[in-house]
């Protein structure tokens, strides 16, 4: 065969493998709209409106407008925290279920035109619109259907006034990137002074179709979101989590916002599902979507918020991290110092990706064609894939890393303008010359991030089991996160036993019991153990291959509880011992209406010098004790004058530790007499409570 011959078969060949046609899509597949939307991935709610002066999460309606008057509104700074977390945009609550406007709306003069704020002049919207383009980032809008304050909710007029409240926004503040819809909708409220309840079909009442229309026309590149989309759906929870099998696709005819067994059945999507209509992850930085100042010291950890992003992001959805702005109109510096902290941990995760660029192999490229090889995979190019022929179904990719290499995170994602096909993969990893699977999940969707212990190997092996057809993967990715150092957890349980936990694996802990400083040279924690006298314990944190060491835990022990008992009879007497059990999260809660006594028998003589008290630390529904005297007891029968009392002055606000020394007093019994709560709902409750002995 002349030279002339194979150089005309090699050119056939190529013109062939040129012409191979691309998979053919797998229905539903996204709009243009909503893949823009699926590649913003990350961005912002802000809920600050009149709630946020009210102290409330859910407004009645009946507030003044005067009420609403923030002393330092400054939107450029949540533009700038937003821009420096990473975040692409901000979705502000224009108008909650309250019905109170944050612009100067012509429908009603519950808005900022009839406030204190700016002699009434001014405009949210506005000035969040003007700080999100100088900031290079999107703006939505939240817009209650459910409205609280207005006098015709439940009738045909009330839709008139939303659509003009849709108009209004829709075409006054340049683009919006989407337009939030809650589920809530209907119950009690101020209706103009009717002060009743009203409820509303709310799958015909607000005529949606027609209502979308008018985004349609005003915004035509916005998403819509609502538990039924039509663009966007909810993800069922506001926890921060996707689910590990999270199908982008939607039965959505068959739902409506507000759905009661919308989270139960329809929040992971559905395999089968007629429509593309993925998931957004909403939770907020805070317990509360609103501001309330107790709640400042329950900031997400950056352990929390790392969790929350690898199951949002990692499984599929985007996130949607709230701020709750405070009275002031920023953004708190706790929620600023926590949401840096998770943008600081995610780019260092992610900061090299130890596939790019590397040798890949493929037991099956579509038509042999360099239009779908699979170094596609590895070339960071969103735009290029790697795909099978029709009818190869199981199929599997090997990266070569070219050496022993750690790593700990494996992501993999399809192109989902072709849809979301791939069922069930695997991930497998060659150690000590033979491979081994290291994980197996189902879904894969826009992006799918595997956490994983830190494994060693020269190969790793992605394989598809099971997909609705050719599988279509645009990128894989491995890396090696770094370690999370941040300071660990001390505990101690009634029976004195001290645990010492940290948020990453493969970790040195070092502490002290003496309250000297800890660092390598101290007692290495490797199990928790028994600790039957008062102590303060300092421990740390140590990667000791990266050379790093976390700030200094503190925990303060007085004597063991391991005798303690609660005497007298209570409802629920059963759960009594979370008063003593070490972990903040439980609490013995009363109904019972105040005074109520507590009455603990230690089971021996102490030099009883102070208590302190942890009210029960639940969001709703709280346990709080306000006044309150305590007395002692040597036979739990003769009961001396109470050694303290008073009050626990701002603990509603700032339900933490409170602390109260006395002159020392011998005893065995102690009386805590709740005189009253601190919440309206009158319960009174006690997460932890301690001595402190002389």
């Amino acid at each position: 065969m002349t030279n002339k011959v194979i150089a005309f078969i090699f050119l056939l060949l190529a013109v062939a493998c040129s012409n191979v046609t691309p998979p053919e899509p797998v229905l539903p597949v996204p709009s243009e709209r909503q893949l823009a939307w699926n590649d913003m991935e990350y961005y912002a709610f802000i809920h600050f409106n009149m709630n946020t002066f009210s102290n409330m999460e859910w407004g009645f309606g009946d507030e003044d407008p005067e009420l609403f008057n923030p002393t330092e509104l400054d939107c450029r700074q949540w533009a700038r925290i937003c821009k420096e977390a990473g975040m692409k945009g901000i979705i502000l609550t224009a108008k909650h279920h309250d019905g109170f406007c944050l612009w100067p709306t012509a429908t009603t003069e519950h808005s900022v035109k009839s406030s204190l704020w700016e002699n009434g002049e001014g405009d949210v919207v506005r000035e969040l619109a003007d700080a999100c383009q100088e900031y290079g980032l999107k703006l939505g809008l939240y817009l209650s259907p459910w409205d609280r304050n207005n006098p015709e909710y439940g009738n045909e007029k009330y839709i008139e006034t939303l659509r003009a409240q849709l108009r209004e926004l829709m075409s006054n503040y340049g683009d919006v990137f989407e337009v939030w819809f809650d589920g809530a909708n209907g119950g009690t409220g101020y209706y103009g002074g009717a002060n009743e309840e009203r409820r509303v079909d709310k799958l015909t009442y607000y005529d949606w179709e027609n209502t979308y229309k008018i985004i349609r026309e005003l915004q035509p590149n916005a998403v819509i979101f609502s538990d039924a989309g039509p663009d966007v759906r909810w993800v069922g929870n506001e926890h921060g989590y996707a689910y590990p099998t999270t199908w982008s696709n939607l039965m959505r005819d068959e739902i409506y916002g507000g759905m009661p067994e919308y989270s139960e059945k329809y929040s992971r999507g559905q395999e089968n599902g007629t429509h593309w209509v993925p998931a957004e992850v909403d939770v907020s930085i805070r317990p509360g979507w609103y501001y309330h100042p107790y709640e400042d010291h329950k900031v997400k950890t950056l352990p929390q918020l790392l969790d929350i992003y690898y199951n949002s992001i990692g499984q599929n959805g985007s996130l949607l991290i709230n701020f709750p702005v405070d009275t002031r109109g920023l953004i708190h510096e706790q929620d600023e110092k926590q949401i840096l902290k998770l943008a600081e941990a995610i780019k260092a995760d992610f900061a090299n990706d130890l596939a790019e660029g590397k040798k890949a192999e493929a037991t099956n490229v579509r038509g042999n064609s360099n239009k779908f090889k699979v170094a596609n995979l590895t070339d960071n190019n969103p735009d290029t894939y790697w795909s099978t022929d029709d009818g190869i179904i199981q199929s599997s990719v090997t990266i070569d890393l070219g050496e022993e290499t750690t790593f700990n995170r494996f992501l993999v994602q399809e192109d989902i303008r072709l849809g979301q096909r791939v069922k069930a993969f695997s991930v497998e990893a060659y150690i000590n010359n033979k491979w081994e699977e290291i994980d197996s999940q189902t879904t894969i969707g826009r992006k799918r991030i595997l956490r994983l212990p830190e494994i060693t190997a020269s190969k790793v092996r992605f394989a598809v089991k099971d997909s609705k057809a050719c599988p279509v993967i645009t990128k894989i990715g491995i890396y090696h996160a770094p370690k999370v150092i941040i300071e660990p957890k001390i505990s101690r349980t009634k029976d004195g036993i001290i645990n010492i936990e940290t948020f990453d694996n493969g970790l040195d802990i070092y502490y002290t019991i003496d309250g000297s400083e800890p660092d390598i040279n101290s007692l290495k924690y490797n199990a928790p153990f028994e600790l039957a006298q008062k102590a303060t314990i300092k421990a740390i944190v140590v990667d000791v291959n990266e050379n790093k060491t976390s700030t200094v835990s503190v925990a303060e022990f007085d004597v063991p509880k391991t005798l303690w008992k609660v005497v007298g009879e209570y409802k629920n007497a059963e759960k009594a011992n979370a008063i003593f059990d070490g972990n903040e999260n439980t609490a013995f809660t009363v109904g019972e209406s105040a005074p109520v006594d507590f009455v603990f028998d230690m089971g021996e003589i102490l030099n009883i010098a102070g208590f302190k008290y942890l009210p029960d630390q639940q969001r709703f529904n709280p346990g709080i004790i306000f006044n309150y005297k305590l007395y002692l007891s040597t036979d739990g029968k003769n009961w001396k004058q109470p050694v303290a009392e008073g009050e626990f002055s701002n603990i509603k606000n700032s339900p933490l530790w409170q602390t109260n020394k006395f002159t020392p007093v011998n005893a065995r019994y102690i009386k805590f007499t709740a005189l009253s709560p601190a919440e309206e709902n009158g319960r009174i409750g006690i997460a932890e409570f301690d001595i402190i002995t002389q």
